[in-house]
């Protein structure tokens, strides 16, 4: 049930994603026409196009949602977080079992850290043993 849930919240934020993608399309076309409209029609700033500017600055800013949208979203999606959850927690395991195995063979772990530390911010110390 709770999978269900899950995979149904994926679905409903993509499709969330890309209609946000859409409306923004639809707002730059509309915006577009009505930058050109003020330049040329209106004469705002007449000797000068600067709706071009703007619409390639606008354009640019769709070219970056979309790629957030559909090609960022993919690398980087629900699916790679879930590896990269994976590695992390096997890494945690491996680190587990490796200090299981030190409390097993007598040794102390904060006794082993405090010299490797030691080592570590004198290395003389480590020549004297």
């Amino acid at each position: 049930m709770n999978d269900q849930f899950e995979l149904y919240e994926y679905a409903r934020k993509r499709q969330k994603q890309k209609k946000g993608l859409y409306t923004h399309f639809i707002l730059f076309l509309i915006g577009s026409a009505f930058l050109i409209i003020i330049n040329k029609v209106l004469n705002v700033g007449e000797p000068y196009d600067w709706f071009v500017w703007a619409i390639v600055g606008w354009l640019f800013l769709l070219c970056i949602h979309f790629v957030n949208v559909f090609i960022t979203h993919k690398f980087m999606g629900k699916e790679w977080e879930h590896r990269q959850i994976q590695k992390l927690v096997a890494k945690q395991e491996q680190q587990i079992k490796i200090l299981a195995k030190k409390v097993k063979q007598g040794k102390s772990i904060n006794d082993e850290n405090l010299d490797n530390s030691a080592e570590k911010s004198n290395p003389k110390v480590s020549k004297k043993k």
